[in-house]
């Protein structure tokens, strides 16, 4: 394709926030896919068909609009299904999001599984999502966390890696896209050594979904995590995969309706998963719009989002590396999606505010993963990350936004 094709994404249209008009009634452009990324019309459609027509509670009742509703519901769960490439819907829990699939599988196979003197491998360029919960669930049970360092390069350290791995180690937990780098880490690879050192492995795929397909039968993961509202769905749904043998073996984390099959005033019986892990009133029609996001994105296909997209970030990263006194963090082999930069005696924030007056969204501060950010030599940053609707344009309006930053601040 040539290059003409690239300055307008073929699929903006589908976006109808990316319409409007902003401050100083500039055109919005919207580089800030990695922290939510907008919704289509598509999934905009199904989410208010679904209230105004054909919303009711789900498992509870057999009147037609109960009945028709857990239908819609269930086959959102085999959408994803399909799309991961999971052996059964049975393996995919409903979360409000990737952080709740986090905390869910920390408190869940820590309760099953970990004791005193276990060990826990993450790495440094870790979500807050992917650390906080081990290091709660550290004081509980008196665990060690083993942390794999980074390369100057925003690559993984997978030497260090190996070497940490031992005969205590219990769980590897790691993201499979660095939000602030966009690292892509070798996750298969990862999974691999992990097993045979008698580890199980969780991925945190929140970024790398967006991106690119997703395969968790080939990542032979145990568990994999992924927020809807990064991939065009609403915000308050989430899935954590699980291996349905292994996920039949742990406790429930939250007690309530919905994930039992009888309860007397002695004793419970857990309902089989998925279940055991939805306690209560699930959100119904944020599955359903994760369901259509899904829809929408497989009309497209994710090999051609995922050609389409680096084409787009190739030319943000080499006309960002080119800009004099601005440096990037990361510059792995492996990277894509989004990258983090700072400038040179200005401030993230004086950017980000300056490109704000031009309508242009990118995202500052340590983006949720202090200790990636603070290993990178500063204490916050720019973020520019695409999403499907970003075309050349989009990124000749950042480069062209910030050297009117180095202009206004010399």
């Amino acid at each position: 394709m040539a290059n003409k094709e690239y300055e307008i994404s073929p699929w903006k249209q589908d976006f109808p926030i990316l319409d409007a008009t902003i401050i100083n009634k500039n055109p919005l452009v919207y580089l800030d896919t990695a922290a939510s990324a907008q919704k289509p019309k598509y999934v905009l459609e199904a989410c208010l068909k679904n209230y105004e027509s054909e919303y009711a509670n789900v498992h509870r009742g057999i009147h037609y609009l109960s009945e028709e509703e857990t239908a819609n519901f269930e086959a959102a769960r085999i959408k994803i299904q399909k799309f991961i490439n999971a052996k059964s819907p049975n393996e995919i829990i409903f979360t409000r999001g990737a952080t709740e699939a986090l905390n869910l599988i920390a408190y869940s196979f820590g309760k099953k599984y970990l004791k005193e003197g276990d060990e826990i491998i993450i790495s440094l360029m870790e979500h807050h999502a992917n650390i906080v919960p081990w290091q709660i669930l550290k004081e509980e049970k008196n665990i060690s966390i083993k942390v794999i360092p980074v390369y100057d390069d925003g690559s993984l350290n997978y030497d260090a890696f190996l070497n940490l791995l031992s005969p205590k180690t219990k769980l590897v937990s790691i993201t499979h896209m660095s939000n602030v780098l966009g690292t892509i880490n070798p996750v298969k690879k990862i999974t691999t050594e992990a097993h045979n050192a008698g580890a199980k492995v969780i991925i945190d795929g929140s970024q790398a979904i967006t991106h690119f397909p997703i395969d968790v039968s080939d990542i032979d993961c145990d568990f994999f995590a992924f927020s809807g509202h990064k991939l065009y769905a609403p915000t308050g749904i989430g899935v954590l995969y699980g291996r349905e043998n292994i996920l039949h073996e742990l406790p429930p984390w939250q007690g309530g309706g919905d994930m039992i099959k009888s309860v007397t005033m002695e004793k419970s019986i857990w309902a089989d998963p998925p279940a055991k892990f939805e306690a209560g009133t699930p959100p119904i029609v944020q599955a359903i719009g994760l369901g259509a996001a899904i829809d929408y994105l497989n009309t497209i296909g994710m090999q051609n989002l995922h050609a389409f997209e680096q084409t787009i970030f190739n030319n943000m990263y080499y006309e960002l590396k080119n800009i004099k006194g601005l440096k990037i963090l990361g510059n792995a082999p492996e990277k894509g999606g989004l990258v983090s930069w700072v400038m040179e005696k200005i401030h993230p924030q004086d950017i980000s505010m300056i490109l704000n007056q031009m309508g242009i969204a990118v995202r500052v501060g340590h983006h949720c993963a202090q200790p990636i950010t603070e290993r990178m030599g500063v204490s916050a940053s720019c973020r520019a990350s695409i999403g499907i609707y970003n075309g050349l344009n989009d990124v000749k309006k950042l480069i062209s936004g910030i050297y009117k930053v180095k202009d206004l601040i010399k």
